[in-house]
């Protein structure tokens, strides 16, 4: 799981379009921490995008403190949308998993 899943830090209801991480959220988790950090909230990668910039990472899960459920169910309906099946079915186990540990059933 991405950062802080596994230590049970996640969330089951957001509003994800409200709580997702904004540009200002962004560059202070940027200067806080490392890019290989800011990288792990993401599953997939821009092709052509310059290393160390926000535009190379793409499908943010959490908002960089906690996985969010509904960012996982946006990754899977976004990467299906625009056919990235690797980053649709990496969310949709990760998703499966976060409902595992939750109890969701």
């Amino acid at each position: 799981m991405p950062c802080g899943a596994a230590a049970r830090q996640y969330v089951l209801d957001s509003d994800w379009g409200e709580v997702q991480p904004d540009a200002a959220a962004q560059n202070a988790y940027l200067e806080r921490h490392s890019w290989a950090e800011y990288a792990a909230w993401h599953l997939g990668l821009t092709v052509g995008a310059t290393e160390e910039t926000k535009a190379r990472y793409a499908f943010v899960v959490g908002d960089f403190r906690r996985v969010h459920r509904t960012a996982l169910i946006a990754c899977v309906y976004r990467a299906a949308e625009w056919r990235h099946k690797a980053v649709e079915l990496a969310a949709h186990d990760l998703l499966q998993e976060l409902d595992e540990r939750a109890g969701i059933r």
